[in-house]
């Protein structure tokens, strides 16, 4: 079983189609072992992105973040990171699998709905980041 982490960002809250993307995690055989609803403050991104830190979008990618509502989870199951990943689809919507989350409801590079971790320790950070042991089940 591997976890992965999951954010709904807030344009994807903001369309009101967080049950949808939920939906297509739980189709797809993941599992949600912790959730919650979220406004994180300009810090709180700042720190959870800071590996971007110096990068020319890394001041507009904090503010978006914490502009609006997310919904962070823990998803499970089998290679979690992985098949996130493909139900996200590619980060540029444009280069986006039909079907995918983002090539269905992305506007933009930035503005994409969802983010998901990339390797094992990313998703141990992100995860760590967010939740505390005794939050997720």
């Amino acid at each position: 079983m591997e976890r992965t982490l999951s954010i709904i960002k807030p344009d994807g809250v903001r369309k009101n189609i967080t049950g949808e993307i939920i939906r297509r995690f739980e189709s797809a055989g993941l599992k949600i072992a912790a959730m919650k609803k979220i406004h994180m403050s300009k810090e709180t991104a700042e720190g959870f992105y800071a590996v971007h830190k110096g990068k020319f979008f890394y001041d507009e990618l904090t503010s978006f973040m914490s502009e609006g509502p997310v919904v962070v989870m823990v998803l499970e199951g089998e290679n979690a990171i992985a098949l996130n990943r493909k139900l996200m689809g590619a980060t540029n919507f444009k280069e986006a699998d039909p079907g995918t989350i983002r090539a269905d409801f992305a506007e933009s590079i930035q503005f994409n709905v969802v983010h998901g971790s990339d390797a094992p320790d990313t998703a141990e950070f992100e995860i760590g980041y967010f939740f505390k042991p005794e939050e997720i089940f």
